[in-house]
């Protein structure tokens, strides 16, 4: 019996060996890990004391190094060193450390931090698959972000501040759901954030400032659980990002946000931290951020705000910080901004408050730097109705020296009851738009093209203009400019200072709008440049100053001389019309301008509603399309029926939305008939028969029929017959049949092709060509 329990304890003692050898060995493998990284890391003096025998899971926390063990395995790694450390010798490989450090699989928790780690971020890092928190900043790492990054799942934390990252942000991103902190700043990135930035739906903290991102923030608003949006110093805007209101800390200092703050921030009763400062902000300062439930921190500096204060305005309690300074407020500094006993810090130098302080500008000061971002009120009006009001008063007064005071009473409430009835003073103002494209904008490709970067339309750069410019351009909008009138618009034509001519066109708005409705139309209008379009030179707004909401808006285009693309083709009055060969150029010319609307910004403009009466020529006899599907226009200026005639059917509006792109092809095709037959087309009917005569035509071989005579056997039946198949093939009646503006393109320029080559004259027939001087008192239509 003896023997056998002696036997047994000898067993359970081999075992018991077995395991603490095994376990032995984990400890042993993940020591020499440790040690191999003490080693990469070139022996930094918080990590000497490591050897063979220290027991790293159980080494007491400090700042620069804490060690977590969970079963055996290391869990947690954090090395801290010092702020400012080196860059490790050029002996260093990060591929050999990140080799040695994905030998310890089960880390969830990784922070190297101001370690000098260079190079390179290898990809080999993500089979570390349970990483949940990764903390790699203050180090020199270059290069792209890996896109492999999204791999990690289960990564809550991604910290790779202050390194030299360039490129843009990794693909795929939005893959990593659990991600709540998302922080790359002191970096070199660059480029447009991604639209996927708003899928991340844990994110709390989104923080990329100090790098080169450019153009539009993305839509933020799904993204309930945001607390912090720091972008500070980068290239963004020019609109105030779309944010939920669950917000605390809001930073977009030293950016491009031109627009005003919507009025939703003023539902942001979680905000703690508002920095807006260095930006490029007009309009109204909305004074009830200081009074916010939250707020404690207020930065508006060095922006164009406007507005007035005054002494009995509220604020927060806790509210600690607030800089307005130079900005172009006026009025009196609220009393809850006047340093008391709490600790309060208040900056609110190079503004036109009435506060007796030297560093205040006199409130003619502020009216003068207003004028520069279009914000001046409009004294002669103010003037006009203190005159009206004292001619009442003196007018009452005289009356009732006079008759009875029963009548004196009733003259004088009758003058009060109408005075509200008055119309409130106004102010003008320009917005500070793109006075000139940065570099910056222009290379986001989402809003414009390559050519337009090139900048060589010879037009001057997009700019504000003040009312008074447009006043003296159109000698105060007489009579002798005006050009034409729709039901809420009136077209004139102005010269500038500097002798070029424009086209002005004035816009009543129908609903209470502020500033923030209409800079996105205006942005994009100014983006729309190019040889074949009527392109946008500026803009004036104007507001009432009671609710700065937006009164008219003045649209100021180039001018375009030689009447429309009809006039020269299909107007008897017209003795010389344009040859074949002028009538093709024109044709390429509208193409390629409806090609630019389709493809060169994106999303593109379609369903643009073309007429041949859109279709101006220019100095040169260079077609321009002056009117397209811009919302701002379309908003306000009544659609002409025309066109819905001409391009509709019973199902128009649904099959508009299927094929945008091939109902300007359609409209494109009822121009080139028009250019073609030289007959006016005005009605739907008009373009079926045209269309069954061209049909008989390319069967019969004779286009005798239906071909302008003006321009018949000056062309070459090659030239005239690819002509007149492209416009056939744009008439389909089902959208899917037409050829897209591409295919269009390309027929044209073959048409222009075979004619240079058939033709031994390039004159017409008559053996001359026209001379763009020869047109008189054709007027410019720019219409929507």
């Amino acid at each position: 019996m003896a023997e056998k329990v002696s036997h047994i304890t000898f067993l359970v003692l081999f075992i018991l060996s077995i395991l603490v050898t095994y376990t032995e060995q984990l400890q042993s493998s993940q020591i020499q890990t440790l040690l191999r990284i003490q080693q990469l890391l070139n022996n930094p003096p918080f990590l000497k004391s490591w050897n063979n025998v220290t027991d790293f899971c159980n080494l007491e926390p400090r700042p620069s190094l804490t060690i977590v063990c969970y079963e055996g395995s290391i869990t947690q790694l954090h090395i801290i060193g010092d702020e400012g450390a080196p860059q490790l010798p050029e002996s260093f490989s990060i591929d050999s450390f990140v080799t040695t450090l994905v030998r310890l699989p089960s880390l969830t928790v990784l922070k190297l931090v101001s370690l000098g780690l260079w190079g390179p971020l290898p990809t080999k890092l993500t089979r570390l698959s349970s990483l949940e928190i990764l903390n790699l900043s203050s180090n020199f790492f270059h290069g792209t972000i890996p896109p492999q990054i999204s791999s990690l799942t289960h990564l809550q934390t991604l910290i790779l501040d202050g390194n030299n990252f360039t490129g843009g942000l990794p693909n795929g991103l939005d893959s990593l759901s659990a991600l709540a902190v998302l922080s790359v700043k002191n970096n070199s990135l660059y480029g447009s954030l991604s639209e996927s930035l708003g899928s991340l739906e844990n994110l709390r903290v989104l923080a990329l400032s100090n790098n080169k991102f450019s153009g539009e923030v993305p839509n933020l608003s799904s993204l309930e659980n945001l607390q912090i949006l720091d972008l500070e110093n980068n290239a963004l805007g020019p609109r105030f990002p779309v944010i939920s209101n669950k917000i605390e800390r809001i930073v977009l200092r030293k950016n491009n946000f031109t627009f005003g703050i919507p009025e939703k921030v003023q539902s942001y009763n979680q905000l703690e931290h508002l920095d807006i400062s260095s930006n490029r902000f007009v309009g109204p300062f909305l004074v009830s951020l200081l009074s916010l439930p939250s707020i404690a921190y207020v930065n508006i500096a060095d922006n164009k705000f406007t507005g007035m204060l005054f002494e009995d305005l509220p604020c927060n309690p806790s509210l600690h910080f607030v800089n307005l300074t130079l900005n172009l407020l006026s009025g009196k500094l609220p009393s809850c901004l006047v340093p008391s006993s709490k600790p309060m810090v208040v900056s609110y130098a190079g503004n036109c408050l009435a506060t007796g302080d030297k560093n205040q500008h006199p409130i003619s000061f502020c009216k003068n730097e207003a004028l520069a971002v279009g914000i001046l009120p409009h004294h002669e009006k103010r003037k006009k109705v203190s005159k009206i009001a004292l001619a009442l008063s003196v007018t009452g007064g005289i009356i009732g020296a006079i008759i009875l005071v029963a009548i004196a009473l009733l003259v004088v409430r009758n003058f009060i009851a109408q005075r509200p009835l008055t119309k409130p003073p106004v102010r003008f103002i320009e917005e500070n738009a793109s006075t000139s494209y940065t570099s910056n904008f222009l290379r986001d490709a989402r809003y414009i093209t390559r050519a337009t970067m090139l900048g060589a339309l010879g037009l001057p750069a997009y700019r504000t203009f003040s009312l008074e410019e447009l006043e003296e351009a159109t000698n105060n909008f007489d009579t002798s400019t005006f050009i034409s009138e729709g039901s809420h618009d009136q077209m004139y034509r102005g010269q500038l200072k500097n002798g070029s001519f424009v086209a002005i066109r004035c816009l009543k708005t129908k609903s209470s709008y502020g500033t923030q409705h209409f800079m996105p139309h205006i942005e994009l209008m100014s983006k729309l440049r190019h040889h074949h379009l009527v392109s946008s030179l500026g803009h004036c707004f104007e507001y009432y100053l009671d609710d700065s909401s937006v009164s008219r808006v003045f649209l100021v285009f180039e001018y375009v001389p030689n009447g429309t693309l009809r006039s020269w083709i299909s107007e008897k009055h017209i003795k010389r019309k344009l040859t074949w060969v002028q009538r093709i150029a024109a044709a390429i010319g509208v193409a390629k301008g409806i090609q630019f609307l389709h493809t060169g910004i994106v999303p593109g403009l379609f369903s643009n509603n073309f007429k041949i009466t859109d279709i101006l020529l220019d100095q040169n006899l260079a077609a321009k399309i002056s009117s397209y599907n811009l919302p701002l226009l379309a908003e306000y200026v009544r659609k002409d029926h025309l066109q819905n005639v001409l391009s509709g059917s019973n199902d128009f509006k649904s099959a508009r939305v299927r094929h945008q792109d091939k109902f300007d092809i359609y409209d494109f095709g009822v121009i080139l008939l028009e250019i073609i037959s030289g007959k006016p087309i005005n009605l739907r009917n008009e373009v079926e028969v045209l269309k069954d005569q061209l049909l008989a035509s390319i069967t019969a071989d004779d286009a005798s029929s239906v071909v302008d005579r003006v321009i018949n056997g000056s062309c070459s039946n090659e030239s005239l017959k690819t002509m007149m198949e492209i416009c056939y093939r744009c008439l389909h009646k089902d959208p899917v049949d037409r050829p897209s503006i591409e295919d269009v393109l390309w027929n044209l320029q073959f048409a222009s092709q075979v004619q240079d080559a058939s033709r031994a004259d390039s004159h017409s027939s008559d053996g001359s060509l026209i001379s763009p001087m020869q047109s008189s008192n054709l007027k410019l239509t720019i219409r929507q």
